[in-house]
Parts: C-alpha cells; sequence; structure tokens
C-alpha cells in the first residue's frame, strides 16, 4: 500500500473535486435566480441549437434502435472488442422492441405521420419537442464532467466518513454511502449497477443489497435538474433540492425497517461470503483514512484521454440508454394520460389526501401520483400544465423521490442479482409515495 505522496497526488485529488464540486453542486446566479454551472451550460447549448435538437434527438434514437437491432442478430459477441459498445446494444428482446418502437415513434412525431394522438402538441410534440431537449444538454455536460467527481478521490473520501453514520442510522455498511454518492451525482442506473456487483462479490447481504438498490439508488442531481426545468419554477432550485434530500432521508430512515425490505434474509448470496471489514486501521481516524483513500485513487488517474473517453461513455450512456426509453414509455403513457381516463382512475384514492392537504387542483395532481412507476419524468410531463406553482413544486419533488421507476432503475434491479420482484418493487413505490408526499407537501406550504 502506498504510503508516500507527492505533490501532484494531492493536486490530483483536490483540484478536480473542487471543480466537479463546482460544476455540480455550487449554486451560482442565472437569469432566471440560484441555479448551477451545469445547468447554464445546459440552457445556452439549448438556445443555440433550439432548431436542430429536435432532428438530432431522432437521429440518435433511430441510431440507437439499428446498432441494436444488428447487435441482436449478430447475437452474444456483438461488439465483442469494446466491452462499452456490447452493454450499450446488446439487449434483452424486451428492450431492443422498446428502441426499435421509440425510433418508429421519433420519425411519426417529428415528420406529423399517422394519428394525431402520437404527434400532438401534448403528447409526442412535448417529448421530442421539449423534453428531449432538456435531456440532450443537461446529458452532454453532465456525463463529460462526471469523472471530476467519479475518478479523482472524491468518494471514497466521502465514502469512509460515512462509515459511522450509516450503520446506526440506515443499518447499512458504510461503503454503501459510496453507491448512493455514486447515484446522487452521476445516475441511479450507477448506484444500482455498484450496488449489484457488490452482492455478488459477497460485500452485502441480500436484505442490504436490497434495501440499496431501492433506497439509496437515489435520482442523480442531473436528472433532478431536468425535472425541474420541466416544471418550470423558476429560481426555486435550492429549495426544491433541498425539500428533495428531506423527504428522501425520512424515508431511507424509515424503509429498511419496515416490510417488504426488513424480511430480506441477512444472509450473503454465497456461504464463504463474509462481508467486508468496516474498522479503521490503527493510527487513522475516518478524515485521514478517507483522504489516503482518497490519494491512492487520485494518484492512478494519469491520463487526460481516460477522462474524455470515459466523459464520451457516459454521455452515449445516457443519450442511448436513456432517451430511446422516454420516447417509447413516454410517448405510451401520455397518450394513455391525455385521451383515457385510466390514470384518472389509479389516481382517485389520492383526491381526498390530497384535499385534506391544501394541495390545489388536487384532482389534476392525484393523476401523477402514480404514473411515476412508469417512469419518472411523466409526472412532470403532466404535471407542467397545472396552474399552481405549489402543486408543480410538489408533483416534481415527490416524483424524484418516489424512486423506483421502471423505465430505469427498476428494470435495471430487476434485470440484475438484488434479491427484488416486480411485486416488492411496487409495493416499495406506494410506501415511499405514501412517506414522502406529506412531507413534502408540508415544506411547500412552508416555501409559498
Amino acid at each position: 500500500m502506498k504510503n508516500t505522496y507527492t505533490i501532484s497526488d494531492h493536486l490530483k485529488f483536490i483540484i478536480p473535486s473542487l471543480l466537479g464540486v463546482f460544476l455540480f453542486m455550487t449554486p451560482v446566479g442565472s437569469g432566471d435566480g440560484l441555479t448551477i454551472p451545469i445547468a447554464v451550460l445546459a440552457g445556452r447549448l439549448q438556445e443555440a441549437l433550439a432548431d436542430q435538437l429536435s432532428a438530432i434527438m431522432m437521429v440518435i434514437i433511430i441510431l440507437t434502435a439499428v446498432l441494436t437491432v444488428i447487435a441482436k442478430i449478430i447475437g452474444p459477441s456483438a461488439f465483442g472488442k469494446t466491452p462499452f459498445f456490447h452493454g450499450l446494444f446488446y439487449t434483452s428482446t424486451f428492450w431492443t422492441i422498446t428502441r426499435i418502437l421509440a425510433a418508429v415513434f421519433a420519425v411519426m412525431v417529428f415528420f406529423r405521420l399517422g394519428p394525431e394522438a402520437i404527434h400532438s402538441d401534448v403528447t409526442g410534440q412535448l417529448l421530442l419537442g421539449d423534453l428531449l431537449h432538456v435531456l440532450f444538454a443537461v446529458f452532454l455536460f453532465a456525463g463529460l464532467f462526471l469523472p471530476l467527481l467519479m475518478n479523482y478521490g472524491l468518494l471514497d473520501f466521502f465514502g469512509t466518513l460515512m462509515t459511522k453514520v450509516m450503520r446506526p442510522l440506515f443499518r447499512l455498511p458504510g461503503r454503501s454511502s459510496i453507491d448512493s454518492l455514486a447515484s446522487w451525482i452521476g445516475d441511479g442506473t450507477i448506484g444500482v449497477l455498484m450496488t449489484s456487483k457488490q452482492y455478488e462479490e459477497g460485500y452485502y447481504t441480500k436484505r442490504e443489497a436490497a434495501v440499496i438498490g431501492t433506497t439509496f439508488s437515489v435520482v442523480s442531481i442531473t436528472f433532478t435538474l431536468v425535472i425541474f426545468a420541466e416544471m418550470d419554477l423558476g429560481n426555486m432550485f435550492i429549495p426544491f433540492y433541498l425539500t428533495v434530500i428531506a423527504a428522501g432521508f425520512i424515508a431511507a430512515l424509515i424503509m429498511p425497517r419496515i416490510p417488504p425490505l426488513s424480511k430480506k434474509a441477512d444472509t450473503y448470496v454465497t456461504e464463504s461470503s463474509e462481508g467486508i471489514e468496516e474498522e479503521i486501521p490503527a493510527g487513522y481516524n475516518s478524515f485521514t483514512f478517507g483522504y489516503k483513500k482518497a490519494l491512492d485513487r487520485a494518484s492512478k488517474q494519469n491520463s487526460i484521454y481516460k477522462f474524455f473517453k470515459e466523459g464520451g461513455q457516459n454521455i452515449l450512456d445516457m443519450w442511448m440508454g436513456v432517451a430511446p426509453i422516454v420516447m417509447a414509455f413516454g410517448l405510451i403513457a401520455l397518450i394513455i394520460a391525455e385521451y383515457t381516463p385510466v390514470f384518472g382512475w389509479l389516481g382517485l384514492p389520492f383526491i381526498p389526501l390530497l384535499e385534506l392537504m391544501q394541495v390545489p387542483y388536487a384532482q389534476e395532481a392525484s393523476e401523477t401520483m402514480l404514473i411515476g412507476f412508469a417512469d419518472m419524468f411523466l409526472p412532470a410531463i403532466i404535471g407542467a400544465s397545472i396552474e399552481a406553482e405549489i402543486t408543480r413544486f410538489i408533483i416534481g419533488a415527490l416524483s424524484v423521490t418516489q424512486l423506483i421507476y421502471m423505465s430505469e432503475v427498476g428494470g435495471l434491479l430487476l434485470g440484475s442479482k438484488v434479491p427484488v420482484s416486480l411485486k416488492d418493487l411496487f409495493i416499495i413505490f406506494l410506501l415511499r409515495t405514501l412517506i414522502t408526499l406529506p412531507i413534502i407537501t408540508l415544506i411547500a406550504h412552508m416555501i409559498f
């Protein structure tokens, strides 16, 4: 183990980490009030490419579908020389069909072909001409600069500092905070993948893996920013995000202590697994050991090419992995929401609850309560037209804290080794809704 470090090692940790914290977490002034630098960059790019972004996103979705079909035809050896592209394009039959459907929808919407329900201003045009513009710009900058936070020791540093917090509060090992930080900073899918891998390697029990995957694979700053922009809440990002953190924290305290998560077995995937020792070595405290681990990590980063390569892969993963799912599931759900009473029926039980909590436009808001199980963006898309700002605030924050949406995190959990079923995920989604809705509403009434 390396015990002596150069000034260069210290600077490799400090400078990229501070730059990452500035870009992703530091409030800065803009025309609409406080936001973060990534959002400022994304907004300027959207303005510059406003007339081209719909076509660009259509091409990205079509290209994703074509390459996915090619990979499916070739089989497991597809793109074998490049594991990243193999993982991106060689998917299950279900996700292959989803991407093909997304490509068909994108063409129909862009050229206004077929039934009006597909390409109307409140369905397809809303997705391709609005939401996907935001996704393109935010994912570009967030994906590019994400390695600043992931690769230079910041996660290792905070993960060690959190060791004494995670066990008493959340009944989890300290290293799980790294999964949560990776999700928060990068993407919920990163947290799920990290959790699944560590569970398979014997670092987490079945209960720990299920709790981390469903409770701590949190919605990233990036996605939260997209939801916030869609809800058109002006200069409210800081109180909005603090509300999300408060509600998510309380849910994280409660969820591991109630079924179905509390009923999961505290056994490892194999009998030989014994977890991992969490003790801090003699001569260190949490801060110094965390700083040492950060330096160990940072000292290995010597390639600018690797930085931009990983950033580029993040961008493609977000564009090609997320956009087709949003286009396919989003459009189907919007058509159902706009042209059928289905979500109205599903939301009926929430109307008395929302009225009791004095939420304006309770009936309209009720239609967004359960639609987030399909995709996290849908409550924001449907709720964006509600006139009351407080109601949009509540819907947007709730959609972020519900956490389990099948278009990404939920689907990934079902496809991973993490021991949760579809029934478990839906129950967890409902419980998170019932826990976080009153908290968010209370804070919203205090703010507005």
